[in-house]
């Protein structure tokens, strides 16, 4: 008989926390390449939900029901056939493809090509919320920013919109590593969080400098890094240098279309569509390195039990979290 585990899953496009049930499915079988993993945390991001509500209907989830969930923390059970470096007892952090997910739940396959070992001195629950959003953060700014963690890259003037949110905190302590000048929106709750995280600058969203996102001291953007809600490039034009960047962190159809407009009329200023690519470890191990020197923070917003999956799911969907919003087993 196959032995059983709980697990968080929905059957459906559409409905929410409610469509989240908690149910008791089979452990899975580790294939090629992949690893067993005793999960201890799984953090919630805003691509699961936006899933769900139908972002790439009838393309994901490939079948129902689904078990969200990409990043988790764990303990290594049993390794497939074709891993190596890694052994049962090894505690790890993984990112699980979009395809797969599975991290709701007690036990979840890693794949050993974006699995790499959890330091010591980290906690599971600081493991499970650096996959999608340090990786998020990292990989944007090295490959469309360009900056570079030892300083000497660009000192650009770069606004950070949505700040407090799980990519935002991160970005805002990337950027000041790189030696760039950060102004960044928030809620006024997270003002003084976002400031102590580096920030030069720090704006409330809801006021009117804020809506405008006018910096205090006159400074235009060479790069804006847009984590709030959808806004179209004109929203952001009068704030820009002549060569400036929008990098849209949640793209929509309307950007990449704009982004292929920019590119016909040959506008000086780009609206740029960012896609996570993590086909392997390479930006994993360098935000764990990252977290485990001291040079970045890790933001917890909250903890939910598994059996509070639902609870965890509407807090995201809430868009009012600080930090990152994690589940633990």
């Amino acid at each position: 008989m196959a032995k059983m585990m709980q697990a968080a899953q929905y059957s459906k496009y559409h409905g929410g926390p409610s469509a989240l049930e908690y149910v008791e499915v089979p452990v899975p079988t580790p294939k090629e390449g992949d690893m067993l993993v005793k999960v201890e945390a799984s953090s919630v991001n805003i691509v699961d939900w936006r899933i769900q509500d139908g972002l790439l209907k009838h393309v994901l989830p490939r079948k129902f029901p689904h078990i969200p969930g990409t990043d988790i923390s764990g303990e290594v059970v049993s390794v497939g056939p074709g891993v190596v470096g890694f052994a049962p007892g090894d505690k790890i952090l993984s990112w699980i493809d979009l395809l797969r997910g599975g991290g709701f739940a007690e036990y979840a396959l890693a794949p050993v090509t974006s699995t790499v070992k959890r330091p010591p001195t980290m906690t599971a629950v600081e493991a499970a919320s650096l996959p999608v959003a340090a990786m998020t953060a990292l990989q944007s700014a090295i490959n469309l920013v360009g900056v570079k963690l030892d300083g000497s890259g660009p000192k650009l003037n770069i606004l950070i919109t949505g700040a407090s949110g799980g990519v935002g905190l991160f970005w805002t302590q990337i950027a000041k590593l790189a030696g760039c000048f950060v102004t960044a929106t928030c809620g006024a709750r997270n003002m003084e969080l976002v400031r102590s995280l580096g920030a030069d600058e720090v704006l409330d969203y809801k006021t009117p400098h804020g809506a405008k996102y006018e910096s205090p001291s006159g400074k235009k953007y060479d790069v804006v890094v847009h984590l709030a809600p959808y806004q179209p490039m004109e929203a952001f034009k009068p704030q820009l240098t002549k060569w400036g960047k929008v990098i849209d962190m949640t793209p929509t159809l309307r950007t990449v279309l704009r982004n292929w407009y920019n590119k016909i009329t040959l506008s000086r200023q780009s609206f740029l569509p960012f896609v996570l690519d993590a086909k392997n470890t390479t930006f994993l191990q360098m935000v764990t390195d990252l977290v485990e020197e001291g040079k970045l923070k890790v933001i917890v917003d909250s903890t939910f039990p598994l059996s509070k999956a639902r609870d965890a799911w509407a807090r995201s969907i809430e868009g009012h979290s600080t930090g990152k919003i994690v589940l633990v087993m």
